[in-house]
């Protein structure tokens, strides 16, 4: 009865499918635009660029909006998450959110918006795998779900922990070298590692999705998470199968022996 009643209280198969969707489409659209907006920005290609004339830099329109639309998407992620179904990450996703919102308010505030354009963009990119791998997972597209884990793992390794600690230290040690630091900047340093810390956890939990895929030959569970995303929808619903939810139907009830010796002898 506990298991049934849980099971009542998860979204389907479909409801899942449709939220990755937009989130998806979302982390694709922020990426391209980001890298569109940063292409012609020197700190782009030379990271140090970022603390030149600070904190005399001016913001353009592009970048503005770059912000203001990744604070919202995270916004709305945080106030969802408590109107979602719980899951076994549900602290994790909590202060990755909120330190995210840290980072980019203090990082307008103080003027720091050419180091958060960059974190943002290193963000974005591997999370469009992340989704797309989910997405193919519902759809049953198993072999092609694990082509697209299989880019995750590599994107994510190289975005999380070879491109965002090189950010990291480059406002470690690289920044106060070119001018004086002050309080805010301690802060926002610190959140900049409390977030990488969070990197290595999920790292190591994608590290172990992937060598349990391998030895059992297909991907189970959820990525970077313990939910249950991956597991069985609801009960009068399956996984979306080519694009198509099917709806399960329950086996014809065989006649009873007392109806089949009533028709006997009827």
């Amino acid at each position: 009865w506990w298991r049934k009643r849980r099971a009542q209280d998860k979204p389907s198969t479909l409801v899942k499918f449709c939220e990755n969707s937009w989130r998806c489409i979302y982390y694709t659209y922020s990426f391209i635009y980001g890298i569109i907006v940063l292409w012609n920005k020197p700190w782009l290609w030379e990271i140090n660029s970022c603390w030149y004339d600070y904190p005399h830099q001016s913001v353009d329109n592009d970048i503005w909006w770059y912000y203001m639309i990744s604070m919202a998407f995270y916004w709305s992620l945080t106030i969802s998450q408590f109107r979602d179904v719980k899951r076994k990450d549900f602290w994790q996703m909590f202060v990755h959110h909120m330190v995210t919102l840290l980072l980019l308010s203090l990082s307008w505030v103080c003027n720091m918006h050419r180091v958060g354009s960059l974190v943002l963009a290193v963000h974005d990119c591997a999370d469009i795998f992340l989704e797309a791998a989910k997405l193919t997972k519902y759809a049953s597209y198993q072999k092609l779900c694990d082509a697209i884990f299989a880019i995750f793992t590599i994107v994510w390794i190289v975005t999380r922990l070879g491109f965002y600690p090189r950010i990291i230290y480059n406002t470690s040690i690289e920044a106060p070298q070119i001018l004086p630091m002050f309080p805010a900047y301690y802060i926002f340093n610190t959140l900049l590692i409390l977030l990488l810390i969070l990197h290595i956890v999920w790292t190591y939990l994608i590290l172990q999705i992937a060598y349990t895929a391998v030895k059992s030959g297909q991907m189970e569970g959820d990525i970077r998470s313990s939910s249950s995303d991956f597991s069985e929808s609801s009960e009068n619903m399956t996984p979306i199968q080519n694009g198509t939810p099917i709806l399960r139907t329950k086996a014809p009830k065989s006649p009873s022996k007392h109806a089949e010796r009533k028709e006997v002898t009827g």
